[in-house]
C-alpha cells in the first residue's frame, strides 16, 4: 500500500498551521508615542494624558502615518491630544508593549515606539481639547501615576535620559 502525503507536508509548507495560529495569535500593532518633557523645579516634568474611554494616564500616542516620519507622528500626537508643540528627536528612545482598547471591549496588543519631545509651548486650542485630562508631572510622580506597568518600567529604565 502506497501512502501519498500532500506536497505541503513534504515541502515543509506550514501555511495551514499559520492560518490556524492566526485564529489565536495576533501580532503586535505599532503605535507611535511622544514622551513630552519640560524643565521642572527639581526634575524634568513628563506629560501624561488620559485615554478618552477609561481615563487611564498614558503618553500621547497614535498610529503611524504613511506620509510622515515616525518622530513627526509623535509630534503630531502631542499636538492633537494636548496642544503641545516641540521638537521630537528623530531617533526613538525605545519601545514597550501595550494594549489598545477597542470600542467592542476587546484589547489589541501593540508595540509602542517612543520619541522624546522637547517642549516649546502649549497651545490653548487643539483638536482634542476637552476630551482628555492633561497632566504635567515631575518624573517621579509621572512614573507613579502612569496606568500601564510597561510604561512605568520603560520610564524607570530610561530615567537617566529623561529626569
Amino acid at each position: 500500500m502506497k501512502v501519498s502525503l500532500s506536497r505541503s507536508f513534504v515541502k515543509g509548507d506550514a501555511s495551514w498551521l499559520q492560518g490556524l495560529l492566526g485564529l489565536f495569535y495576533k501580532p503586535a500593532r505599532l503605535q507611535i508615542a511622544a514622551l513630552c518633557m519640560r524643565p521642572g523645579v527639581t526634575e524634568n516634568e513628563i506629560l501624561l494624558v488620559s485615554t478618552r474611554d477609561t481615563g487611564r494616564l498614558i503618553l500621547p500616542k497614535g498610529w503611524p502615518e504613511s506620509d510622515k516620519q515616525d518622530h513627526e507622528t509623535a509630534a503630531t500626537e502631542a499636538y492633537e491630544e494636548a496642544g503641545v508643540v516641540g521638537r521630537a528627536d528623530p531617533c526613538a528612545l525605545g519601545t514597550f508593549s501595550s494594549y489598545k482598547g477597542r470600542s467592542d471591549g476587546s484589547k489589541l496588543r501593540t508595540r509602542v515606539l517612543v520619541f522624546k519631545l522637547q517642549f516649546e509651548k502649549q497651545l490653548s486650542k487643539f483638536p482634542e481639547l476637552g476630551q482628555r485630562q492633561i497632566l504635567w508631572l515631575p518624573f517621579s510622580e509621572a512614573v507613579d501615576r502612569a496606568n500601564e506597568n510597561n510604561l512605568k518600567r520603560f520610564l524607570r529604565h530610561h530615567r537617566a535620559e529623561i529626569a
